[in-house]
């Protein structure tokens, strides 16, 4: 990925790229999540982690970066002899989308202020003497 803003500005970046660029995501993470959007149910650690071909630790780790970053939900499944296990499914899109426009708003407007603080910082014809 590009280090830059400029350079971020001039690549191509597909709307799947927005979960690794807003949420600081990883490659698997989106794979993760692509996988519980394609499902037709909820799904396990243990499946996930079937399905995309990785240990139960690293799906695991996966699961809980995007729970951290509101991409997915938990639901608790109860056993009718007690026991519970949990299951995992995407976070309504529109949900997401408006959570990712919120922290796109709130960084514009902190760029917007420290655009403001270089300009004033840096503004050299309120401070440059006058010539006679």
């Amino acid at each position: 990925m590009p280090d830059s803003l400029s350079q971020q500005l001039q690549s191509d970046m597909e709307c799947e790229n927005l979960l690794e660029c807003f949420h600081g995501l990883k490659p698997l993470d989106r794979r993760c999540f692509t996988t519980l959007v394609e499902s037709d149910e909820p799904m396990t650690v243990d499946a996930l982690a079937e399905a995309v071909d990785r240990e139960r630790s690293t799906a695991y780790r996966s699961v809980q970066r995007l729970l951290q970053s509101g991409c997915i939900v938990k639901e608790q499944v109860n056993y009718d002899q007690g026991g519970y296990y949990h299951v995992y499914s995407p976070t309504d899109p529109e949900q997401v989308a408006d959570e990712m426009q919120r922290t796109l708003n709130d960084w514009y407007a902190k760029m917007r202020r420290l655009i403001r603080e270089f300009e004033a910082k840096y503004d050299r014809t309120e401070s440059a003497p006058e010539s006679s």
